[in-house]
């Protein structure tokens, strides 16, 4: 049987990533990261798109030559076609899409949110097996999402949880940011709560039904908190940083593990992940390690590698969409957002 070499290129937001898998194993993942967007508090869209113009040949050469194969050796390139930034995206689909006609190889479009989901399947080692069994449940956290996703099989997803305003990773960046202390927040309010006390303060909860989340009002706790400690104490965000970092921390991780014991509880499920840049937090992963303790769950959490945006999920997904045929024609434009035609 002849070996199934895919080429994965993310390039959704500001990371431009290429990595290759034969037969479902990872021989290369390769990132260039963007230092420049830390200036602005935020990623900004056209020095973004602009970077990963620089970036992209470079990225993949080396996730070739780290594999140890030739391009004509690629049995498809698979691609991050949205959502995401759109002129970050253009970079990688038009790239995709110049490799593949030159080589004369199938492409294959991937669903970021999918890749991250998937994430969970990337295999280091022949032998490597430590995979969710179907169906499970994926906790899928970052900056522009919160949602779990009631996975059935590699291409059948359903969305039956997600925030309706804030996700968590933009609540905890805009809370950083509102504290002075920088971007991106997700690992600075980490690296600050290892040294607080996680039941220093409380903040608002949301009651929203079914398993929807709501950071909104989290957000706006944490502001009109902060405006009132301030004004009797001018110094008090830096005397106490380290424990407002652990309350906002658990204050999070506790409105997302409410949802998702909930939904686990009544659709009778065991196999639980986490996917997405906030499942690098330390706080959500001792959660789902408690989890696994109290209720009985096989918890699946992902590399911190695996995390990010990284094109090691867009290869894997792409090897599954190639053993079904599911192929990407050459007139498919990128999307920022899902629809009901691209979704």
């Amino acid at each position: 049987m002849q070996d199934i070499y895919i080429l994965g290129i993310e390039s959704s937001c500001d990371d431009t990533s290429a990595a290759v898998i034969r037969n479902g194993v990872l021989l290369s993942n390769v990132t260039a990261s963007q230092a420049v967007h830390e200036a602005y508090g935020g990623v900004v869209p056209e020095l973004a798109s602009r970077a990963h113009q620089q970036n992209i040949v470079p990225v993949v050469d080396q996730a070739l030559k780290r594999a140890g194969i030739e391009p004509t050796q690629l049995s498809a390139v698979a691609f991050t076609r949205g959502p995401g930034l759109m002129g970050s995206l253009h970079v990688g689909v038009s790239f995709a899409k110049g490799l593949a006609a030159s080589l004369a190889i199938p492409m294959v479009d991937v669903n970021h949110l999918h890749g991250h989901v998937l994430a969970h399947f990337i295999k280091e080692t022949p032998e490597d097996h430590h995979a969710p069994q179907f169906p499970f449940l994926c906790l899928l956290v970052s900056g522009g999402n919160s949602q779990i996703v009631l996975v059935k099989s590699y291409k059948e997803m359903e969305i039956i949880g997600q925030t309706i305003d804030d996700a968590a990773g933009e609540c905890i960046d805009k809370c950083c940011k509102v504290m002075g202390m920088g971007y991106p927040g997700g690992p600075i309010i980490d690296r600050l709560a290892r040294q607080g006390n996680p039941k220093a303060y409380t903040f608002a909860q949301p009651h929203i039904k079914g398993y929807d989340y709501s950071f909104s009002g989290l957000k706006t706790s944490f502001l009109y908190s902060l405006r009132d400690w301030i004004k009797e104490d001018e110094a008090f965000i830096e005397h106490h940083k380290e424990d407002l970092a652990a309350s906002l921390e658990h204050t999070v991780v506790d409105i997302l593990m409410k949802k998702l014991r909930l939904a686990a509880k009544e659709l009778k499920i065991r196999d639980v992940a986490v996917a997405g840049g906030v499942s690098a937090n330390t706080g959500l992963r001792e959660a789902f390690l408690d989890h696994a303790k109290r209720y009985k769950w096989n918890v699946f959490i992902p590399k911190f590698s695996f995390t990010t945006d990284n094109a090691a999920m867009i290869a894997i997904t792409g090897y599954y969409k190639f053993l079904d045929r599911d192929f990407c024609s050459m007139d498919k434009p990128a999307y920022s957002r899902i629809s009901a035609q691209n979704g």
